[in-house]
């Protein structure tokens, strides 16, 4: 057993550990959603364990390891990662609800899928630096995704009829737990402005990594087309958002739209190649 496969069921069951400890309360009748200072060095030690087991999987022996699950557990920890430094400064401990559940997911399909296909042209330099930048800006839309849902789902409930506390199911006492829906909506396009800029950069290094390697500025592969697609989607939001004041439900489905170009342009083609079709 390789020792990324080791890590990520750690990772695994750190995150799994931390879900319960906090939904359990909530089945039990519990209506508040708080770390803490132990669950938040618990949090740290899991998204330690998790990175290493990234490490270990991604870049055995200098080489670049990749497949549609460990892009998605790289995603998903980088996630947690920028999770971890926003709770530092906003109160937004109910959005472990959902993020620690997805971790858990990636962890564990990330140790079943452990062997990725090698990257080739792994030592070029540039290479790397886009490959950094596209997870980087994969991570801030997955959130941003995470979270929409979230606030589709919130806004549902606060749409339906009171129902008394003794009555109310374990999901809708963990909505409660969330913060305000103005205050994620800020912490929304706050995440979609950086993935967007993150995406830029995405878009310009992989024109350069494409020049030096192929003489293409732009291949029209899948990958591109999706990109491009999530690109433009996301800049439609921004303007919207600046020009015509876009909010609420419409700001969630475009958040959503642009959420499922940017997953078909890699992890959905890979697991469609790689599980599917079962090619490397």
């Amino acid at each position: 057993m390789s020792a990324g496969i080791v890590f990520h069921l750690l990772a695994t069951l750190a995150y799994a550990v931390l879900a319960i400890s906090l939904w359990r309360p909530l089945s039990k009748g519990g209506a508040q959603v708080s770390t803490g200072k132990v669950r938040r060095v618990c949090l740290a030690g899991a998204i330690v364990l998790h990175g290493a087991a990234l490490a270990q999987a991604i870049l055995p022996q200098h080489s670049l390891h990749l497949n549609w699950a460990l892009a998605l557990s790289a995603a998903i920890w980088m996630g947690m990662v920028i999770f971890w430094l926003e709770s530092l400064v906003m109160r937004i401990d109910g959005l472990l609800l959902i993020l620690l559940p997805a971790a858990t997911v990636a962890s564990v399909l990330a140790a079943l899928s452990p062997n990725g296909h090698v990257v080739a042209h792994a030592g070029s330099e540039w290479l790397r630096i886009h490959l950094i930048i596209a997870l980087m800006a994969y991570a801030l839309i997955t959130v941003a995704a995470l979270q929409a849902m979230l606030m589709t789902a919130l806004d549902r409930q606060l749409h339906r009829p009171i129902e008394q506390e003794s009555n109310r199911s374990v999901l809708g006492r963990a909505l409660d737990t969330l913060p305000p829906l103005l205050l994620q909506e800020v912490l929304l396009f706050r995440l979609i402005l950086i993935g967007f800029a993150i995406l830029t950069l995405t878009v310009i290094t992989g024109a350069v990594v494409s020049m030096r390697l192929t003489d293409q500025l732009l291949p029209m592969d899948h990958k591109t087309v999706f990109t491009l697609l999530s690109w433009v989607t996301f800049g439609i939001l921004l303007l919207g958002r600046h020009l015509r004041g876009w909010r609420g439900r419409i700001a969630l489905r475009w958040t959503l739209a642009g959420f499922a170009f940017l997953l078909l342009s890699y992890t959905g083609s890979r697991f469609v190649l790689d599980v599917i079709l079962q090619r490397g």
